[in-house]
């Protein structure tokens, strides 16, 4: 085959299949971008430190559950990055930073972005959005507190099957909402 041929082929296929290819270049800039930094963020606390999302994050669950019953509260520990929330003087759940939803928030933004609409549209859905998740992440906290004060033995099934599986079900019907109605390719 020639040099000519191939590069004809080449140029074919990346035609073809150019909204692909712009899809996956836009996801993984944007993720990679915001991962850097949110990461450039966290390395701005001492270690040892909660950084300030994971902060607002568990004082919101202590807030939501406080509201229910008075017995609720969060404690941070003096030598470790986190909190824990305590219920009917039980420490039931840590909350760490990978429990503020800042990581899902980046995956999600990041398949907005790369399926973006007009600007306007993207930047309210993608605030919209991300408040959506926050606010289930802080009631994903509370609920499972209060399950595993009720329901010790179920802990993993809560932790890592219920709770993910909603979360991300939720994130995969926003995305369904954003490409069918805002993004450059709803119809």
């Amino acid at each position: 085959m020639h040099r000519f041929d191939e590069k004809l082929i080449l140029r074919k296929y990346l035609i073809r299949y150019k909204p692909f290819l712009l899809f996956l270049g836009t996801f993984f800039f944007t993720y990679i971008l915001l991962t850097f930094l949110y990461h450039f963020f966290l390395d701005s606390y001492e270690r040892g430190n909660v950084d300030a999302i994971t902060r607002l994050v568990a004082q919101n669950a202590d807030a939501v559950l406080s509201g229910f019953d008075k017995t609720v509260f969060i404690k941070e520990d003096s030598k470790e990055p986190f909190f824990t929330l305590y219920f009917h003087q039980k420490g039931l759940v840590r909350i760490v930073e990978g429990c503020n939803g800042i990581s899902l928030i980046i995956l999600f933004i990041s398949f907005v972005v790369a399926f973006s609409g007009n600007l306007k549209n993207t930047l309210l859905f993608i605030f919209g959005g991300s408040l959506l998740i926050y606010v289930l992440n802080v009631l994903r906290i509370a609920i499972l507190s209060v399950l595993i004060y009720c329901f010790p033995s179920q802990l993993h099934l809560l932790h890592a099957v219920l709770f993910p599986l909603i979360i991300y079900s939720v994130v995969f019907m926003l995305w369904i909402v954003w490409i069918n109605k805002f993004s450059k390719y709803a119809k």
